[in-house]
């Protein structure tokens, strides 16, 4: 049986995060995975978070199986952070699942449960993973553009050229915040835009939020996917807790929905939960606990908001002390995109040919399609990357 397997493509992000390892070079720099690092070179773990699992320790009584939806309390809290106090809690439906990804993979089995012949689409670029699930799983894909290449901000006027094709029942895969690769994110009148688009069109947004708090703030993030919510019957949000928590290992994610009606609510819950059965059973609950003892304790949450906060500040200004750097180089403001992004990321706009060059003569590792994780960069290598960006010719 096992011989008749077929050799699957290597991750190109993993693959280069190995090829980073085993170069020798002591100058190499690392702006691959997508991992926040602090100036160290560390994914720290964050103080709250220390706290919490402390807590867990003295108090925790039981190891047993929590619901198939996990814990309410961790959905309940990744509502009020996503959605605010507002949203209709008649109309929503929750499951915990293993990260963002996990969260993912559960959205379009739910979706080809649902709406077998629904076509998702996908902005191009976006995060590589999503597509490969999808392919796997045989869900019908539609693309539409996003990034400008010239500009290296959001192609509004070709995105939503590109939805006209969208039908009624179809998904729109949206980034919440932070749009990985690129950096470039929706305002909050184009928001408002794509919300009517959709309405008018009678498709459904689904969001994948994963950075939020490491762009404009923790409220400021999730304006976009609240405004969505306020204007559409339904609707899908991927959560992730691996960034803004620091929970990487922990596998910390959530599924919501909201129904048309409350009605269809305890429908939708129930699919929800018999399709984590099928999949994983029982969510994880030690990461998805720690977030729900921080966001329902108020001392807890201001630390942790303000060392994420931190964090945030920290990638503006390596954004900002990167765009000065190329600036002097070039004589030019031509890269003054990268302090105007948000999230970890930024698309460079660089060859293939040119990323390769910066890797084989500067020891630079980013992605072959030019994202480069801002976060792991420091005071010391910034002027490296931009001496290399600006011998490549980019």
């Amino acid at each position: 049986m096992l011989s008749n397997l077929k050799a699957q493509p290597v991750d190109k992000i993993l693959g280069l995060a190995a090829a980073y390892r085993a170069d020798p070079r002591d100058t190499k720099v690392d702006l691959g995975v997508g991992v926040y690092k602090n100036a160290q070179g560390l994914t720290p773990v964050m103080r709250a978070i220390k706290v919490a699992e402390q807590r867990i320790v003295d108090e925790e009584q039981t190891k047993a199986y929590t619901g198939l939806a996990g814990d309410p309390a961790f959905s309940e809290a990744m509502a009020g952070l996503i959605l605010g106090t507002d949203y209709p809690r008649e109309r929503f439906a929750a499951v915990a699942t293993p990260g963002g990804t996990g969260a993912i993979r559960q959205a379009l089995e739910l979706i080809q449960m649902a709406s077998p012949g629904a076509t998702v689409w996908l902005s191009n670029p976006t995060w590589p993973n999503h597509p490969s699930i999808m392919k796997y799983l045989g869900v019908p894909m539609g693309e539409y553009r996003y990034f400008d290449n010239a500009t290296r901000a959001v192609d509004f006027a070709g995105m939503m050229a590109d939805l006209e094709g969208v039908k009624a029942g179809d998904l729109v895969l949206l980034h919440g915040c932070c749009h990985n690769p690129t950096g470039a994110n929706l305002n909050l009148t184009q928001w408002g835009e794509v919300a009517d688009f959709l309405n008018a069109r009678g498709a459904i947004p689904f969001i994948d939020i994963a950075y939020q708090g490491f762009g404009d703030g923790l409220e400021q993030d999730a304006a976009g996917v609240r405004l969505i919510a306020s204007k559409v019957p339904e609707m899908l949000i991927a959560a992730s807790c691996s960034k803004n928590f620091g929970i990487y290992r922990e596998r910390t994610g959530v599924l919501m929905a909201l129904s048309p009606s409350s009605a269809e609510q305890s429908l939708t819950q129930t699919n929800l939960q018999f399709l984590n059965r099928q999949n994983f059973s029982f969510p994880p609950d030690h990461g998805a606990r720690l977030v729900s003892i921080i966001l329902n304790d108020d001392a807890l949450k201001a630390d942790w908001m303000q060392e994420l906060e931190d964090v945030r500040l920290g990638m503006l200004d390596l954004r900002q002390q990167l765009a000065d750097a190329l600036r002097e180089r070039s004589g030019s403001d031509r890269f003054g995109f990268i302090a105007e992004h948000r999230g970890m990321f930024s698309r460079l706009g660089a060859s293939p040919e040119q990323v390769e060059a910066m890797r084989e003569h500067n020891a630079i590792y980013m992605v072959g399609d030019s994202r480069l994780n801002i976060a792991g960069l420091n005071a010391q290598t910034v002027p490296i990357l931009a001496d290399a960006i600006i011998a490549a010719g980019v």
